[in-house]
């Protein structure tokens, strides 16, 4: 088990940082899986970072910093690693201007992927900047809260006009008995989700973003989430509409995406 760690700009966090990242609530972050001091899709998380801290600071992500304050943290063991960006810089008074930022690494015990099938309730929401994996997630927890006090187990999220396009942490893709749907709806693309897209390119699998609307999901055949190196579990049913558990695919998947290598960190 890989011990919790927490660095700020490389060394021992002060209480007052902390402190303002929570009272200000504004930045952004990725999360990998860590195993031998490298991540699949490193690259992705990288350009994640660099592109989130452009739209909301205005200035430049320095990712040999990153790499540095990453590599700085980690041990041997396979661990969680947590990278959050913000500014202490940020003048509320003045937010068109451009800061300097703050990077705090936090590391943890690796992921255990869920196994058993999810049920998810459909709920009509979109996040703030969907494609921005921000700190804003007050309302992803109290959807998700929502979706277990109805005996769901999370929260599926949908447009207006019924697409599908996310759950509250995770990607979603659909099983047609040929190949892989991604809902086109605005939503984050998820890291796991691009490099698994890879694998399955590779593997001749295809793999594509297109509309889901609720009302056609009658053509797939099976559902499954992924999220931050997580390929699975499978979904049992969204609202009333169940899907088939199809007992192969949570390893083609897992294949596909373990196919990847691990990119050093």
């Amino acid at each position: 088990m890989s011990a919790e760690r927490i660095e700020l700009n490389g060394g021992k966090p002060d209480p007052a940082a902390l402190a303002w990242l929570a009272q200000v609530n504004y930045g952004h972050f990725t999360t990998l899986q860590v195993q031998q001091r490298g991540a699949r899709g490193f690259r992705l998380h990288l350009q994640r970072l660099a592109d989130a801290t452009r739209e909301l600071f205005g200035s430049e992500l320095d990712l040999e910093r990153v790499r540095a304050h990453v590599r700085n943290i980690l041990t041997d063991q396979p661990a969680t690693v947590r990278i959050t960006v913000f500014s202490r810089q940020l003048d509320r008074k003045r937010l068109e201007s451009p800061v300097e930022v703050d990077i705090l690494v936090a590391t943890g015990a690796p992921a255990t992927p869920a196994s058993a099938p999810l049920r998810l309730r459909i709920c009509v929401h979109e996040r703030v900047l969907a494609r921005v994996k921000h700190v804003g997630t007050f309302d992803l927890w109290y959807l998700r809260r929502q979706a277990r006090l109805a005996g769901f187990d999370d929260a599926l999220f949908c447009t207006r006009e019924g697409e599908v396009s996310e759950g509250s942490t995770w990607n979603i893709g659909f099983w047609d008995g040929i190949g892989v749907t991604w809902p086109s709806a605005p939503a984050l693309a998820g890291v796991t989700r691009q490099v698994l897209a890879a694998g399955l390119a590779e593997a001749g699998i295809e793999s594509a973003s297109a509309p889901v609307r609720l009302d056609e999901l009658d053509r797939f055949r099976s559902a499954f989430i992924v999220n931050t190196g997580s390929v699975g579990p499978l979904v049992a049913c969204i609202d009333e509409r169940g899907f088939g558990l199809d007992a192969e695919l949570p390893q083609r998947l897992r294949s596909a995406y373990l196919s990847q290598r691990l990119e050093p960190i």
